[in-house]
């Protein structure tokens, strides 16, 4: 990757029908050419902090937005979104919990660890696929980011 392939979207989700879903609704809506998929927590870390297979990376621009699910393996997604507020690096990039969580507990915990959105992921494709849309639109077209410092 160079630095023209510089990241819209890290979308951080285990299960690929989900995943898939996410992506070709993104796509379709023209919201993202630029999108990273990685499939755990531990992944995600690695990315962000440009690590492991993502060492040459470390010095690029972070993405615009994160979209986390909670249920990951080898780090859950509140393990991820504690690292990614206690470093100076990430603690003010946007992230949205996309997840299939419906519990208050979940959603307490996301916020207090300073998640910017909680949505439950709907369970009807369609739906699914217009709140995944609405969700690029608002994060990549709508949401004004700081300059990177």
């Amino acid at each position: 990757m160079n630095i023209q392939q510089t990241i819209d979207i890290l979308l951080v989700e285990d299960n690929p029908t989900d995943a898939e879903l996410a992506l070709r609704s993104l796509k379709k809506h023209n919201l993202a050419n630029r999108i990273e998929w990685v499939k755990d927590g531990a992944a995600a870390l690695d990315f962000l902090f440009g690590r492991g297979k993502f060492a040459e990376q470390q010095n690029f621009p972070l993405p615009r937005v994160v979209l986390l699910d909670l249920g990951l393996p080898k780090v859950n997604g509140l393990e991820v979104l504690k690292a990614l507020r206690a470093d100076p690096r990430t603690s003010a990039l946007p992230i949205v919990v996309l997840t299939s969580s419906k519990e208050e507990k979940d959603m307490v915990a996301a916020y207090r660890l300073g998640v910017n959105s909680f949505v439950s992921k709907p369970v009807a494709f369609d739906e699914f696929a217009k709140t995944v849309a609405d969700m690029g639109f608002y994060w990549l077209l709508v949401n004004k980011l700081p300059p990177a410092s």
